[in-house]
This record gives structure tokens, sequence and C-alpha cells, in this order.
């Protein structure tokens, strides 16, 4: 392949967004945690725009069950970890891009590992209220600019995604919790960010117990396994790949 045709790749990118914002995407760079049915298809949409310095931190190794909303679950990587599969993949769409591939849980405990500041962005798609609450405190003080995504499973309607400050998320379950938690403790976010989620709350209807494979993995520290769905979940992720996009044209143009 060569270098010719790398450059082709985002000639429909560059037509709408302008040669400064093309070197924007290729100097941002971006920590993305969680690389579920919403990260993933995040990191897919950054990827794709021309973003080339991103790392995915999850620990977690891909079942059988995520097959159903994962970008790198296929039954072929059923077993592998996340982030490595998901950057073998995003390196098949961009074989330039610099993607590091970070197996490991962000909590209070292993924060220090990850310097917030060395970025430009922090997007947060964790599932845990205890490690998403402890992320977005450590994020909003440092000096990456903050998108989060609120609870994206229990829903089917896409056209109920939407973004909002945080402060402002109304009839989110997860979002209401964490400020819950947050003014308990009398400690509140540096600063304001803008978050993805969809008001909507289905119940679960199906009678199964989550999967074996699931309740085992980094991902139980979820209260509890609830449906989700992959259009869902995939916007959730593109619209937090937007919001950085649009944020680094918005610097530019």
């Amino acid at each position: 392949m060569t270098m010719v045709d790398q450059a082709s790749f985002f000639d429909r990118t560059a037509l709408l967004v302008g040669d400064g914002a093309m070197e924007a995407f290729s100097t941002a760079r971006i920590i993305l945690f969680g690389t579920g049915g919403v990260g993933s298809w995040c990191a897919e949409g950054l990827v794709r725009a021309g973003i080339t310095h991103l790392t995915l931190v999850d620990s977690d190794r891909v079942s059988p069950s995520n097959v159903n909303r994962q970008r790198m679950a296929l039954p072929r990587t059923v077993g592998q970890v996340k982030v490595e599969a998901l950057r073998e993949q995003l390196l098949e769409i961009n074989p330039a891009a610099q993607i590091e591939a970070v197996q490991a849980i962000y909590s209070e405990e292993t924060a220090d590992r990850f310097d917030l500041d060395s970025y430009d962005y922090v997007i947060d798609a964790i599932d845990s209220l205890k490690d998403k609450s402890a992320l977005l405190l450590r994020a909003s003080a440092s000096r990456a600019t903050l998108f989060s995504a609120m609870g994206a499973a229990l829903k089917i309607d896409p056209t109920k995604v939407r973004v909002a400050e945080f402060w402002d998320v109304r009839g989110c379950p997860l979002a209401a919790a964490i400020r819950k938690k947050y003014r308990q403790r009398h400690t509140l976010p540096a600063k304001k960010f803008l978050c993805v989620y969809d008001d909507e709350v289905l119940p679960n209807r199906g009678g199964a117990s989550a999967p074996a494979e699931d309740m085992a993995s980094g991902s139980t520290s979820k209260a509890r396994i609830n449906g989700t769905l992959a259009p869902i979940t995939a916007i959730f992720g593109f619209t937090l790949a937007g919001l950085v996009l649009q944020d680094l044209c918005r610097r530019v143009w």
C-alpha cells in the first residue's frame, strides 16, 4: 500500500472540514476509557475521520455476548483482549495510526497510572458507576477536554439519543446516581462537560441471566446486566466521536 493510497482515505473528510482541521485531527492526542458497545464505535468514528493518536483502555476480553453490539466482537475474536482486538481492526482502517492498547481498569486505585494532562481529550465510556465517577472527577480537573457517555442499555429508540451538559442530563438513572454520589461526598467535577444520553428506560423482557463469561469479566462492576442493541450503542459512540471532531474543527475554523 502506497502513501498516496493512504492519503486518499481521508479525501472526503478533508473536503468537508478543510486542511487546518485535518492537521488538528492528525495531531490531537485522545484517550478512550471503555471499549465496549459505546467505546468501540467511538474509536472507529475517530480513526475513520483521521485521528491518529489514540489510547484505548479496557481490562476485558471479548465474550460471546459482546457480538451483538461491539465493533471488535466477532466469533473469531472471542477470548481476545478487547483493546488488542480493537487496535488490530482499527489499524486495518488506517495502518499509519498510532494506537496504544492498555489492558487495565481505570479506578481510584489505578488513576495515577494515567497522565490525563498529556492528552487533549478524555473520552469516558466506562460502565461501572464507581470507576466512572472517579474518572469524571479526575478528568474534569485535567487540562483535557472531557466527553462522557451515560447509560446506553435498555433503549431502542435512536431518535432519543441527545447531548447535554452533565448537570442538565435528565431521565438517565446512571447520571442521577453519579450526581447523588458527588453530592453525598461534597465533591464535584472541576469543570463542565458534555454527555451523550437517552432518557428512554425500558424493562428487560427476557428471562435469561447474565452469561457466566460476562459475570467473570471486568464488567462485573456494573450493578446488573441489562439488554442492549447495536444501533443505540453505536449512535452513542459515534456521537462521542462527533463531539471531539466538532470541537477540533471549531478551534481552527
